[in-house]
């Protein structure tokens, strides 16, 4: 089905790769294992060679490897990179360009998506150096399955510890075949910010990049979904397959999404609306400055709790807000949930290290009715699946209410 470049690095945890490749031809994947000097002192080649029947590469400057510049051709023949243990010196590298071996530098070559199980002592995990590294690889779109917590080879008991093979075998074939859970479900999304125009000069703005909203809308149209994107003014590239709508103002986002919404079966109000408009609107032509500015600003209406107060009793579409916050968001999140008549608000700290406007990380707590879900810190790519799952699970309970009455 897919071909993967296994890349197996020098921890305890490297016996495990090989259940993984197993796990991964059984599901009918192609693998080749790509093994770091150190893993070799854990697991044999051989091993690996006898389970893949494909031969490991373990040398940059083996023989004949170098007749097709072998990481080239593996990095843009392969579908997934996955690293099994990553090691915080596998992570070191990635992050900071390292290519002084063959594992490092086909991540550099490859364009393939990049998944790794990282497996380490509790301290090393814990480390800013690490976490710093683990974080600038998620702003790449690099894709992590979590270590767990239990006794570790070390003898400590703490997170660290490699996932167990089924799991990261999940992970992969996740990425390998995007699912299709959402085909004919049509989805509203909003991203970006809105601005006011004061004159033909100047306006009234906000930091956001539509990079959490795009993410959404891709994440969505991947899982076949039905995609339209109401997009404030952005200089990130949307995403394709989707139908773009472009708007400026607030007035303008409210317009677009009101006549979309009867036709949806969830909106996703991820853009950055502006709260606040000049009364009267622009002013036709550019202000002199000599005179200065004195602005009187209004209200502008509120999207999404027009949205909440139209559906009233009706469950449809699924209503998700956002609530970016200085502070912690969650009561603020509460209070949205409760007056605005929504199913979900996705609350993050916009003061917190990769969490705020312009980055590709956030950091969100999932805030609804029945529960409040805080997630890791994780790429705006792994906010946007997380969310999809939410959405998915709301959409099949109220298909199965009205079966069940």
């Amino acid at each position: 089905m897919a071909f993967v470049g296994l890349g197996v690095t020098g921890g305890i945890g490297a016996y495990k790769a090989v259940e993984v490749a197993r796990l991964l031809q059984k599901r009918g994947h192609r693998v080749q294992a790509v093994m770091t000097r150190t893993a070799r002192r854990f697991v044999g080649p051989l091993t690996f060679e006898a389970i893949t029947r494909e031969p490991v590469i373990t040398s940059q400057f083996a023989p004949g490897l170098n007749a097709e510049i072998e990481h080239i051709a593996l990095a843009t023949s392969m579908d997934l990179l996955l690293v099994v243990p990553g090691t915080a010196n596998c992570l070191g590298k990635f992050a900071n360009g390292i290519a002084d071996d063959f594992l490092s530098a086909l991540y550099l070559a490859t364009r393939a998506p990049v998944l790794i199980a990282p497996a380490m002592n509790t301290n090393m995990w814990e480390h800013d150096a690490v976490q710093a590294n683990v974080a600038t690889l998620r702003q790449r779109g690099v894709r992590f399955v979590e270590p767990g917590d239990g006794y570790l080879a070390c003898g400590w008991v703490g997170k660290g510890r490699l996932a167990e093979p089924e799991a990261i075998v999940e992970a992969a074939d996740a990425l390998l075949q995007p699912r299709a859970s959402l085909k004919g479900v049509r989805i509203l999304v909003t991203a970006g910010p809105t601005v006011e125009d004061i004159d033909l000069v100047r306006f009234l703005g906000n930091r956001s990049s539509g990079r959490m909203g795009f993410a959404i809308a891709d994440e969505a149209r991947a899982r076949g979904a039905d995609v339209t994107l109401v997009a404030g003014p952005t200089s990130v590239e949307p995403p394709a397959g989707v139908d773009l709508v472009r708007v400026r103002s607030a007035a303008e986002m409210h317009a677009a999404v009101l006549a979309r919404a009867d036709r949806a079966d969830a909106i996703v109000m991820a853009a950055a609306v502006a709260d606040f408009t000049p009364k009267g609107g622009a002013i036709d032509g550019k202000i002199d400055k000599g005179g200065g500015l004195t602005l009187t600003l209004e209200r502008t209406t509120d999207i999404l709790a027009d949205l909440g107060s139209r559906r009233g009793d009706v469950d449809r579409p699924v209503l998700v807000g956002f609530a970016a916050q200085a502070g912690d968001p969650v009561e603020e999140a509460r209070r949205k949930l409760r007056t605005k008549h929504v199913d979900l608000i996705v609350a993050n700290d916009v003061s917190a290290p990769g969490s705020g406007f312009d980055v590709a990380t956030n950091q969100v707590t999932f805030v609804s009715h029945d529960d409040t879900s805080p997630l890791p810190l994780l790429s705006k790519r792994d906010v946007a699946a997380a969310l999809l799952d939410r959405i998915e699970q709301q959409l099949a309970r109220r298909v199965a209410a009205p079966a069940a009455r």
